[in-house]
């Protein structure tokens, strides 16, 4: 029988904003409406599997940190049993609808494919046991093609062929996997797929190869009726030094070049939006106002710091401006709020994965509220609408519409003689508007 991992037995509780009781909740409450949906529904919070269970706190200047009974031992799918039965509990306190995993965090690696896959269905059929006594399902999957050094130099951008198509064959199985689970979504994150030099990359050959393997993926999605959709995560650099899919931006143009783009939607990550430059809600709403938003990895980067830090969320401000973007779009479909966030190096209670989540679960709910106040005021709506009047007339929708030539619009902007007149951006009271939902 194996040991409890964390101090507590029954499920955090909501006890409201004046509790000072650290394992609960003061602002989230599952199943109280915003909105018009159950603050559950809104947030479709996830667990990440590889950083709550699979890291080891190992950093570049030091060994592991974090000790935990499932990383060593003679038996490796015993461990990975011992780790679902952890994760699986975790998932339980916390009460989260969703989790999400890389292939090779839920099962090892084998000395080949075959086995590596006979690993993975089999610790599948566990989670699938595990899902039928547990409310937590199945955000999205992965498969994890950056770790093992055949992948050194990239998986579908790989010089190599055959690492091209043992990637595809990699993907084909966690598709797989996916679909049996009941998975909501596939990500495809391109951890290697980048460049250190020029001097030894093709850039035009390895994107027609990340094009090509893509659509294998999509087309294998709809030969097998998966219903959820594919996402790809972009990220500006880290590992290498540059990422074809650098941002929102340029994963769309990607899209388009290779005919994804009603295909395929964006995972976004907080850390990544701030190692591209921009600002989270930046990252937001340039994917819905190019029809790809999808799901969000929530955590946040340290702004000391120039690299990925992957620490759990807890600027409220910064949160509710994301959120006011996503409410003002709809909300999640099939998305959701995945936790990419790990512990800090030092962390190394059991209890502190509790901490870390409760406090980003926290934060990530009162953000919402602010945000639905934002939506149900409508003061930040009324004043974009305002700045925009211009183009309701009728020669702006004209101008807008193609049906205006550019000699057409230079003789009547001459015949008229009228010197157009600047209105105030009026940046400052926007600003002071957001802050008075805070």
């Amino acid at each position: 029988m194996n040991e409890p991992f964390f101090s507590l037995s029954d499920p955090i509780p909501f006890e409201g904003p004046d509790s000072r009781n650290p394992l609960a909740y003061r602002w989230y409450q599952a199943d109280r409406q915003v909105l018009g949906k159950s603050m559950e529904d809104q947030l479709r919070f996830a667990v990440c599997y590889w950083h709550s269970f699979c890291w080891r706190g190992n950093d570049a200047f030091g060994a592991d940190s974090l000790l935990r009974p499932w990383f060593d031992g003679a038996d490796a799918m015993q461990l990975a049993e011992r780790k679902a039965d952890v994760a699986f509990e975790m998932f339980r306190l916390l009460g989260v609808p969703f989790f999400c995993f890389h292939d090779r965090d839920i099962a090892p690696e084998g000395d080949s494919l075959t086995q590596s896959n006979a690993n993975l269905w089999a610790m599948t059929e566990i989670l699938a046991r595990k899902m039928e006594d547990a409310k937590t399902r199945l955000l999205w999957g992965t498969a994890n093609l950056f770790s093992h050094r055949r992948y050194m130099a990239g998986a579908g951008t790989n010089p190599d062929p055959e690492v091209f198509a043992y990637a595809a064959a990699q993907v084909k199985t966690c598709l797989d996997v996916t679909k049996q689970l009941g998975g909501q979504n596939y990500v495809l994150w391109g951890g290697r797929e980048g460049y250190e030099t020029l001097l030894n990359s093709d850039i035009k050959q390895e994107l027609d190869q990340l094009g090509r393997f893509l659509n294998l993926v999509v087309d294998y999605k709809h030969r097998i009726g998966f219903e959820g959709a594919i996402l790809v995560e972009p990220k500006p650099q880290e590992p290498t030094k540059h990422q074809y899919d650098f941002d929102v931006a340029s994963v769309f143009g990607f899209l388009k070049a290779y005919g994804l783009e009603k295909e395929v939607q964006v995972n976004i990550e907080v850390g990544h939006a701030v190692l591209a430059g921009h600002a989270f809600e930046h990252e937001i709403a340039t994917a819905h106002a190019l029809g790809i938003f999808g799901s969000i990895d929530i955590n946040r980067n340290d702004y000391q710091s120039g690299w990925d830090t992957d620490q759990f969320p807890n600027n409220v401000p910064e949160l509710a401006l994301a959120f006011y973007y996503i409410l003002s779009a709809g909300g999640f479909g099939r998305g959701g709020l995945n936790f990419d966030a790990k512990l800090r190096r030092q962390s190394i209670d059991p209890d502190d994965l509790l901490h870390g989540h409760v406090g980003g679960i926290d934060a990530c709910a009162r953000a919402l509220l602010a945000a639905a106040r934002m939506i149900e005021d409508g003061a930040l709506g009324a004043a974009l609408t305002d700045r925009y009047a211009g183009w309701r007339g009728d020669e702006a929708a004209a101008m807008l519409r193609g049906e205006r030539g550019l000699d057409e619009i230079a003789a009547r902007v001459e015949s008229e003689g009228r010197e157009p007149r600047p209105q105030s951006g009026r940046q400052e009271y926007l600003e002071n508007l957001v802050n008075s939902y805070l």
